[in-house]
């Protein structure tokens, strides 16, 4: 299971009202953040959020914020006892932002290591037990958006291994695609395993005018995590010259690539009432929902087995 918790969803700068945009997504106790602006440390401790469980940070760009927290955060998970390493991921350039954030958070108390991705095509790698792909998007600047995914195992069919009079000791063997020998007999997985299941996928895309691929690269999301800076159309043409868009041109990327459910975020902080994006958002597509700091789910993925 995938638990996600949207600990900020503000945009610009950090109000009374919200913190800045930034989601945690937990595996098996091993965490992903996305997006790490001032005050996420903060957002994170009044999330109810475990600090040392953070192993990677992915960050979209470099705008302040999305950014600007790294150097108090990664101070806090020293002083919250990690001393394993993390790695930061991001668009080139990103080695040298934190040489240069780092200059104020010295000496840490684990390795930092850097993972620098392709501004202009998509990269693939694994991270907290997850896949991880990236997508370009249509910012100002070179700025990424992020899939997760967790994949799954097949069904275990008991039945068909009680039939093979497989002893249950050898369950879990089998199970992680191991073939197992007993009483001289060989008994492969594929004949006590159903079909494959689609992996458990939680996509995140924020700051962007809503760029055709972001459909496909959404195709079949569990929790699509999409920017709503505005709800009023009449802000369309301020929103897209600034990089950005609205909670309707989220609901159209969620219809078109199928997901399950949308959540918006990153909203303007002259943006006061979030609701009115969930209201929009679901003329188009109606398991829309407004963000809010500390917003949680947990995604098991039953319904697609």
């Amino acid at each position: 299971m995938l638990e996600v918790c949207l600990a900020g969803c503000g945009g610009m700068l950090p109000t009374p009202e919200r913190w800045l945009t930034c989601l945690w997504v937990e595996h098996d106790g091993e965490a992903v953040l996305i997006d790490c602006g001032e005050g996420t440390q903060v957002a994170l401790r009044e999330a109810g959020l475990h600090p040392t469980r953070l192993g990677t940070i992915l960050l979209t760009h470099f705008h302040a914020d999305h950014v600007a927290g790294l150097p108090g955060l990664l101070l806090t998970l020293g002083n919250n006892g990690r001393r394993e390493p993390v790695t930061v991921y991001g668009p080139q350039g990103v080695r040298e932002l934190l040489s240069h954030l780092l200059a104020i958070a010295p000496g840490l108390a684990f390795e930092l290591r850097c993972g620098e991705l392709p501004a202009g095509e998509g990269a693939a790698f694994s991270a907290g037990g997850l896949t991880v792909q990236s997508l370009p998007l249509d910012h100002r600047t070179a700025c990424l958006g992020y899939a997760l995914e967790l994949r799954r195992k097949p069904v275990f069919l008991p039945e068909k291994a009680e039939a093979l009079l497989v002893p249950k000791a050898l369950y879990r063997e089998l199970h992680a695609g191991n073939e197992v020998t007993f009483d001289g007999r060989t008994v492969r997985p594929e004949e006590v395993l159903g079909a494959e299941r689609p992996p458990l996928k939680v996509v995140y895309c924020t700051d962007t005018r809503p760029a055709p691929p972001i459909a496909q690269f959404a195709r079949g999301a569990d929790l699509l995590i999409l920017e709503a800076m505005y709800a009023d159309d009449a802000m369309r043409e301020k929103a897209h010259e600034k990089g950005h868009m609205l909670a309707g041109d989220a609901a159209r990327i969620a219809l078109e690539a199928g997901a399950m459910e949308l959540w918006t975020t990153h909203y303007s902080p002259a943006f006061t009432e979030p609701e009115e994006a969930q209201r929009r958002a679901r003329e188009t597509f109606p398991n829309a929902w407004a963000g809010f700091d500390g917003k949680r789910t947990v995604i098991r993925g039953a319904e697609k087995r």
